[in-house]
């Protein structure tokens, strides 16, 4: 009988036990595969539209003639807008991540985290190219003498950039799980975000639901997604009704949603193929 000599193998597929065990270090042999999915997804956005990245900047206007707490409509509306259309492109695209790359996930083998962690770093992207024209327009409307004045709050920026990130990110999972076996949830959600809009801050003052809504404005302030909008408006123009105690709040129901998302992502990740 030959003795086979000893063969040293770069990456070793086994079985997951931990609900929780994300196999980073598989996700990072494979960066070169999330670069591209980025690329890609980053390039075939811009290619279905003649307005590219212009088409971001067009906001609602005041047609409701909603105050916006003495900041210029377009400044106000923009600092709300990129940070939902950020959550909510995380969200939508995330939950269908099955669905929409069955016939590559039945095909090839890569660790799965891969596709919405592309979804998510794509739209960083896009988050990156409206956040550069919301400080063109805040240097403009600053420099016009408007009442906007930065904040040292502005240092918390790149937590919020995270937590929107993860909370996207933890619900599309939980959802995209669903989906693999009713499909038609997607057109729910699809349908559905765009609703969960008016439930924060994004076109009107966390103050002005508080004053004329007072009954429902406990769903506006526990919405996560409220107090990270609410920073960054007190962060970039000294605007917004800032609170440790709902910051804190959106950090905590953050990290809940994303375990969760991680759970159910991998314990629905082995048998996908089977039902999508």
């Amino acid at each position: 009988m030959n003795n086979l000599p000893d063969e040293d193998w770069d990456i070793e597929i086994t079985p997951k036990n931990n609900l929780f065990d994300l196999r980073l270090k598989d996700t990072w042999h494979y960066r070169d595969l999330l670069l591209l999915l980025v690329r890609r997804d980053f390039v075939s956005f811009y290619k279905q539209t003649i307005l590219g990245p212009v088409w971001f900047f067009i906001q609602p206007t005041n047609l409701a003639k909603i105050s916006t707490d003495n900041v210029p409509a377009p400044l106000f509306y923009l600092a709300g807008t990129i940070i939902w259309n950020y959550f909510s492109e995380c969200l939508t695209k995330t939950s269908t991540v099955f669905k929409d790359n069955s016939a590559m996930l039945g095909k090839v083998y890569f660790p799965r985290l891969i596709m919405p962690l592309s979804i998510v770093f794509s739209n960083l992207i896009r988050f990156a190219v409206q956040f550069v024209l919301f400080i063109i327009l805040l240097f403009f409307y600053y420099f016009k003498g408007a009442p906007i004045h930065p904040t040292i709050y502005i240092a918390l920026f790149p937590l919020l950039i995270i937590l929107i990130a993860a909370l996207g990110l933890g619900l599309g999972m939980m959802v995209s799980a669903v989906t693999t076996k009713y499909r038609d949830l997607a057109f729910v959600v699809t349908f559905g975000v765009p609703l969960l809009m008016y439930t924060t801050t994004v076109i009107y003052p966390l103050s002005t639901a508080v004053a004329k809504y007072p009954a429902y404005s406990w769903l506006i302030k526990f919405n996560p997604v409220t107090a990270i909008i609410e920073t960054f408006r007190f962060g970039f123009m000294d605007n917004g009704m800032f609170s440790w105690g709902l910051l804190g709040y959106s950090v905590a129901v953050t990290i809940i949603i994303l375990l969760l998302g991680i759970v159910v992502f991998n314990k629905v990740e082995k048998t996908f193929v089977d039902t999508v």
